[in-house]
């Protein structure tokens, strides 16, 4: 269903000659945009989230003959304690939470990002206006909410510098090093398609990466590759990772 839906979007977008756009995605989704050939539909697909490393995004689909300019539907809104002296030590789940008791679906929010005190939240534009007026507390704490009018205020999530030796760069020796696991502890993860690399799900234990991928690994957290630093005298690759914390 999925599927199809994601293909009618595609056919409207080169029938009418107009972009389409997709609501929120989640890993899964996004994958199996990616295993589809769009080109045969007349289009191409593009993704945002918003910011560089977001993992829910919005796929717009794009005609070939598209002569004007576009911009994905979705605003950045900002919820604000009214005193941060004085609120609850709030939580990704307590703000996001929140905001779901609103009668909001997920698929219609983007990433939710918790930074010093405040909450930054993507939704689609449509219902920005709706979040600014209905959201008032989150758990008992009293908040404001505005619309971010520069969307680079979303904060970058804090990560963790991680170095260490890896016999070569496959996907299963850097997992097991960003989480600090065994190597065959990480097989069944990978194997039973919870392993995401750039929003592509991946299921070979052997898969190379690459400088600057994304791994999303479900139930345990993302990291981001970063480069071999050096080589050990016993052959070993010396690499940095960044785990999002």
């Amino acid at each position: 269903m999925f599927k199809r839906r994601m293909e009618e979007l595609a056919d409207l977008a080169y029938q009418r000659g107009i972009v389409t756009f997709s609501d929120f995605l989640d890993l899964q989704e996004q994958h199996i945009l990616h295993s589809l050939n769009w080109r045969e539909h007349g289009v191409t697909l593009h993704l945002s989230g918003g910011y560089d490393l977001a993992e829910r995004q919005m796929a717009a689909f794009l005609p070939d003959a598209l002569v004007f300019e576009w911009k994905f539907p979705f605003v950045c809104v900002e919820i604000l304690p009214h005193s941060l002296k004085f609120a609850e030590p709030l939580t990704h789940r307590d703000y996001l939470g929140a905001v779901l008791n609103l009668g909001i679906d997920r698929s219609r929010l983007g990433d939710l990002m918790v930074k010093s005190g405040c909450a930054y939240i993507f939704c689609e534009e449509k219902i920005a206006g709706f979040i600014c007026k209905e959201l008032c507390r989150v758990r008992h704490t009293t908040v404001s909410t505005s619309f971010c009018e520069d969307i680079t205020r979303f904060p970058e999530p804090d990560r963790k510098e991680i170095q260490g030796s890896v016999a070569s760069v496959r996907l299963d020796s850097i997992i097991a090093l960003a989480f600090g696991e065994s190597r065959s502890s990480m097989v069944s993860l990978i194997e039973g398609g919870k392993v995401y690399v750039n929003g592509k799900q991946i299921v070979s234990n052997g898969y190379v990466l690459k400088e600057k991928d994304v791994i999303s690994v479900r139930g345990k957290g993302k990291f981001q590759y970063g480069r071999i630093v050096n080589h050990t005298k016993k052959g070993r690759n010396m690499v940095i990772i960044y785990r999002y914390q």
